[in-house]
């Protein structure tokens, strides 16, 4: 006779003491650890490009860019996660006693794998949605020219854009910037997509 396998629950503090000392990222959600998927050369490309044009436009202006590696906590939700880009107006709010977790992103940008994008698009922006500060939320396909757009209208309320074409612009809304799909894209082989992520 089988038993069923016990899962493991660990509090935010055990996640954090295990994450210090892991030699790979995991996200938190509610007690549960989840081992974050290896990048592909794409996604890190058009994260990197994305970080970049952010950094040159908000030069001297009072934001804070950050990519990859800060966490990002969501206090409602338990849970801690690694957005692709995070950009917040003003300092950031820090949890914790040290400057790895943020809680006060105003625009969060995630490029989609084929292993995380309903989670991305799903139940991931509904826990975003609970950041006070948060204004809005890019979406970037990285398999072909495709972004999707949520901007904050009004309580509860969301305007959604899609792009879909290799000569559309990416016109920001909580900071002033347009960005143009083969910006965001560049250097980036689509022949060269596969679902390594």
């Amino acid at each position: 006779m089988q038993t069923a396998t016990q899962k493991r629950y660990y509090t935010p503090e055990e996640y954090l003491e295990l994450e210090e000392k892991a030699e790979f990222r995991s996200e938190y959600r509610d007690g549960e650890i989840i081992p974050m998927t290896g990048g592909t050369t794409n996604h890190n490309k058009i994260a990197g490009n994305f970080y970049s044009y952010l950094r040159y436009a908000l030069r001297g202006q009072d934001y804070e860019i950050y990519i990859a590696d800060v966490r990002l906590w969501l206090p409602r939700y338990r849970q801690y996660t690694y957005p692709d880009v995070m950009v917040i107006k003003g300092q950031p709010v820090y949890t914790g006693t040290n400057t790895t977790t943020v809680t006060n992103p105003s625009l969060i940008v995630e490029v989609l794998s084929q292993s995380t994008k309903n989670y991305d698009q799903g139940d991931k922006f509904h826990y975003y949605r609970s950041i006070p500060e948060f204004q809005e939320y890019i979406l970037i396909d990285q398999y072909q020219y495709h972004v999707m757009q949520y901007v904050k209208t009004a309580a509860d309320q969301w305007l959604f854009t899609e792009l879909e074409s290799e000569s559309a612009t990416l016109s920001l809304s909580t900071i002033n910037l347009q960005i143009s799909l083969p910006e965001i894209y560049e250097k980036v082989d689509f022949s060269n997509s596969s679902d390594e992520e």
